[in-house]
């Protein structure tokens, strides 16, 4: 016999001595940014092809660089890792497929129209703090982040995840949770994310120290052709707060160039299904 009482039990009043009455309910709130995560997203053979070719331009990749909002310096402040511009029509082509099922996922309305995209390698010690990806998009409250993930088998670094943070939502005002989620960096895998929502990449190591080891990444941020405005009025949805949260990252000015180098391509109309 368990002791328990087996027949149902009615409802008992918790009194207020146990839980105590309140002036009015928290107006804190803390909410998590939508994710949408896609496995074999090219396929084992075109991840493969694509993982050689990263490997095969090791001598062409740059210092990654951060922009600071404020002064419009291009920095390495807080982030270590490798980059290399890129563009690819096949890889377009595959975003565009799946935009539809990713926007329905993540709740997102948006028309999309071009994307950036730059090849990325983190080895011992690569990482990239907190930050958002407001310097590459030019509207940060529509605009969508894509980090397809690529390595060898079997994976020669250890960390590396992407950390995925919620918002605070505190009477009016919007700023990053210190929960997050954590993404694994899994082969031929990607994961889309609100371009206004703070992440970062943990520090990754690699006993190795070879390039070939290293955690690779084909990162891509896709936006809409209109201006970039200042956020305004009451958010209507965690996309508009995630907006507020990450005003201040921002750039003040218009950026014409991207720091790292990459440069806009049109997305592809989607490819109908059979």
């Amino acid at each position: 016999m368990s002791g328990y009482a087996m027949e149902p039990a009615m409802p008992t009043e918790i009194g207020a001595q146990v839980l105590p009455p309140t002036d009015r309910w928290s107006t804190t709130s803390v909410v998590p940014a939508p994710v949408c995560r896609l496995e074999n997203f090219l396929g084992a053979e075109r991840a493969g092809a694509l993982l050689a070719y990263a490997i095969s331009r090791q001598g062409d990749f740059n210092t990654g660089t951060v922009l600071d909002p404020l002064s419009g310096q291009v920095s390495r402040k807080g982030r270590s890792s490798l980059v290399l511009p890129v563009t690819s029509s096949v890889f377009s082509g595959h975003l565009a497929d799946c935009l539809p099922l990713v926007q329905e996922v993540l709740g997102h309305r948006a028309t999309l129209t071009q994307t950036l995209t730059v090849l990325t390698a983190h080895g011992e010690g690569g990482h990239y703090g907190i930050h958002t990806d407001a310097s590459r998009v030019r509207d940060v409250s529509t605009a969508l982040s894509a980090v397809y993930y690529l390595h060898g088998k079997p994976r020669g670094f250890a960390g590396g995840q992407l950390r995925l943070y919620d918002t605070l939502l505190d009477e009016g005002s919007a700023r990053p949770a210190e929960s997050y989620r954590t993404i694994e960096p899994e082969h031929d895998t990607i994961v889309f994310f609100p371009a206004g929502a703070f992440h970062e990449v943990v520090p990754s190591t690699c006993p190795s120290g070879r390039f070939a080891d290293h955690r690779f990444t084909l990162t891509t941020w896709i936006s809409g052709s209109g201006s970039a405005s200042p956020v305004t009025g009451t958010p209507s949805g965690i996309w508009e707060w995630m907006a507020r949260a990450a005003e201040h990252t921002r750039p003040l000015a218009d950026v014409t160039r991207d720091h790292d180098g990459a440069s806009p391509v049109d997305l592809p109309a989607p490819r109908r299904r059979p």
